[in-house]
This record gives structure tokens, C-alpha cells and sequence, in this order.
């Protein structure tokens, strides 16, 4: 039924289209538009060998996990509902093995000089220890990076943006923060040439973009490491930025359409598609 939408409406040519090879590996060769400019992309297999289950149950536990606030016993029990017999540990270790993959084969929202990054950092407490994840956004709320590090001064803002400039591989047009001193000695090291703009009411969007974690957080009780937190929001965040709507996008129709073009890429990035 998706498949069949998506094929009859023409903003759904945005999306990759994919030949699967389901034998043991799944192999994908993908194909992605930019404007007039169409790039093919032949990614390693995804291997499901030794797992009893068919790949469509173990992506769909790992899209349930990471995409909803759901406990790793909410799974198991959302999938026994269905008939299938999966314990929550095992749904860990799928979360573990095949999350990281699935989340560096989505599609990365193509970067632009006319960006804007709303950089902000949240606390989080682990093991009686404080330590701050630090994250970007751009205008749209899509997330650019976030890293884990357990100081909030100048070091860390630096570390921020080196990794931001290495992944976007330009600097934005401006770059919006709190009144956080250490955003602005980081900036004039980096990215001298780039507006700052330091006011509170300004970064709600950063602000706002750590609600859903601060959500998972609670369901979780809590993360036991850094290791395992910076894990899970590169993982949490890019199933966010391929299934929430941007902003500009308003209409239920929009809305409606942008899901079902994230449903139609997480099958074919997953190698689930009928």
C-alpha cells in the first residue's frame, strides 16, 4: 500500500529508490537525487546470518526501541502481541548490533551555507557524575551532532565545532547559542568570519530538541555510561531527523507524505522491503 502511494505521487521521486537481493545479506544499491544530480551508492551488505528471526522482525524491534519512548520489556511485550516470542535482552543486543548500521546508511540532510546552527549543551547525570551532551541543530530542528563530554567550557565548544565543520564541510551562515562565554571564545578560534548571535530567546530550537531525550531518559532510568548514552542518541536522533516532518512543513498532507517517505527509506536502508 505504501509502495503503491508513493509511486503515484511525484514528490515521493526525492526518495531513494532500491534493488534488494534477500539471501542471507541483504544487498543494497541505492540510488539518491539532488536537484538534477543523481548519485548511486553501493553500500556493504547488512548480514542477518545465525539469527533465527527474519530481518523484518529484528528492524521493526530496533525502529520500536529507538523510535518511541518504549522500554526494552514494552518491545518484547508490543512484539508478543503479534505472536513472536523475543526476549527483551535479545532485543538489546539486536538494538546494539544492527542500530549503529542501520542509523549510518540514512540519509543525511544535504548541508547548505545559508544554515543556520543553534548549538546548545544539557546535563546529564550518569552514575553520580555529571556530564553535558552537547548538540547542533539547524533551522529546520534537524540534528547535525551531538557528543558526549564531561567539561562545559571553551575545549569542549571547540571540539564541537571542529567535528561540526568536518561534517557539514562548510561553515553556516550564522550560529545562534546561549549566553554560554565559551560558544563565543570557540567561534573566533574556528569560525571567526561567522555571525554569533548569544541571547537566550533566541535558541529555543536547541532548547526544545532536548525534550524527546530527556523523555527516553526517564523511560530508560537512566543511562549507565557515557559510552552507552552517545551510542544510543546517534542512533535516536538519526531515526528522529528521517521520520519527524521539518517545520516547514505544515499540512496533514504534508505530514502524512513525509512518513510515508521515511517508511519507504528505513525499509529499503533495512532491507525489508517486499
Amino acid at each position: 500500500m505504501v509502495d503503491r502511494m508513493l509511486a503515484t505521487c511525484p514528490i515521493s521521486m526525492s526518495v531513494r529508490t532500491a534493488r534488494f537481493a534477500l539471501r542471507g545479506d541483504v544487498t543494497v544499491t541505492a540510488y539518491e537525487e539532488h536537484g538534477d544530480r543523481r548519485t548511486c551508492m553501493n553500500t556493504s551488505p547488512i548480514s542477518y546470518k545465525r539469527h533465527r528471526f527474519p530481518p523484518q522482525v529484528i528492524a521493526h524491534a530496533v525502529w520500536l526501541y529507538f523510535r518511541f519512548p518504549l522500554s526494552l520489556r514494552l518491545v518484547e511485550e508490543m512484539l508478543l502481541e503479534r505472536g513472536i516470542v523475543v526476549s527483551y535482552e535479545t532485543i538489546r543486543r539486536w538494538a546494539k548490533k544492527f542500530g549503529p548500521d542501520y542509523a549510518r546508511r540514512l540519509h543525511r540532510k544535504k548541508p547548505s551555507r545559508n544554515d543556520v546552527w543553534h548549538l546548545d549543551e544539557v546535563v546529564i547525570t550518569i552514575a553520580g557524575r555529571k556530564h553535558w551532551l552537547w548538540r547542533a541543530v539547524d533551522q529546520d530542528g534537524y540534528v547535525l551532532d551531538e557528543i558526549v563530554q564531561n567539561r562545559r567550557n571553551t575545549k569542549a565548544a571547540k571540539r564541537l565545532l571542529t567535528r561540526l565543520l568536518k561534517k557539514q564541510g562548510h561553515a553556516p551562515k550564522r550560529m545562534i547559542t546561549d549566553k554560554l562565554r565559551s560558544y563565543g571564545a570557540a567561534r573566533r578560534q574556528i569560525m571567526p568570519n561567522v555571525d554569533h548571535r548569544s541571547h537566550k530567546g533566541l535558541n529555543n530550537r536547541a532548547e526544545n530538541s532536548h525534550v524527546p531525550l530527556r523523555k527516553r531518559e526517564r523511560s530508560m532510568q537512566r543511562f549507565r555510561s557515557p559510552g552507552s548514552l552517545q551510542r544510543f542518541v546517534s542512533i535516536f536522533s538519526a531515526l528522529r531527523n528521517l521520520f519527524v516532518p521539518p517545520n516547514s512543513q505544515r499540512s496533514a498532507f504534508q505530514v502524512h507524505l513525509h512518513r510515508l517517505q521515511a517508511i519507504a527509506e528505513w525499509k529499503a536502508v533495512t532491507g525489508t522491503m517486499a
